[in-house]
């Protein structure tokens, strides 16, 4: 298998997707325990990860929160463990554990298949700067 940190969860995200790659930014900002990592989909290790996970990202197209040797989510569940993750005002988000999972996937896929034309993408994965570089795996 692939070296992976096991002391952390491991999120995977489109890296060409604007809107995902300020939600990482965002969740780096958030992160005060310093619990998450990154990879992108379409990195070496994102597809090593998700060939593990027996993840087809041609069918789905989600964030991936995996924590290695415990479990993986996707897309609103995915969402909603890493927003728990913030505590404070994050809190409010666990609300949406009421609704079915099926209805919060299909707001998720709604924002998922929009995402490019309401936020742009980019050409190439974004490449992290110094001060986050150690949180990205390669």
């Amino acid at each position: 298998m692939i070296d992976l940190p096991t002391n952390k969860k491991i999120i995977l995200f489109d890296g060409v997707c604007n809107f995902c790659n300020d939600a990482v930014l965002k969740i780096i900002r958030y992160d005060k325990n310093n619990q998450f990592v990154f990879a992108s989909l379409q990195s070496d290790i994102g597809i090593k990860i998700t060939n593990h996970l027996g993840i087809d990202t041609s069918k789905i197209d989600s964030i991936v929160l995996y924590e290695p040797n415990v479990s993986y989510d996707i897309k609103s569940s995915a969402a909603l463990k890493i927003m728990k993750e913030f505590g404070g005002f994050w809190n409010v988000s666990q609300i949406f554990w009421a609704l079915p999972k099926g209805f919060r996937n299909v707001v998720y896929d709604f924002i998922a298949k929009n995402r490019y034309k309401w936020f742009g993408k980019k050409e190439s994965c974004m490449i992290p700067s110094k001060e986050v570089q150690e949180r990205f795996l390669s």
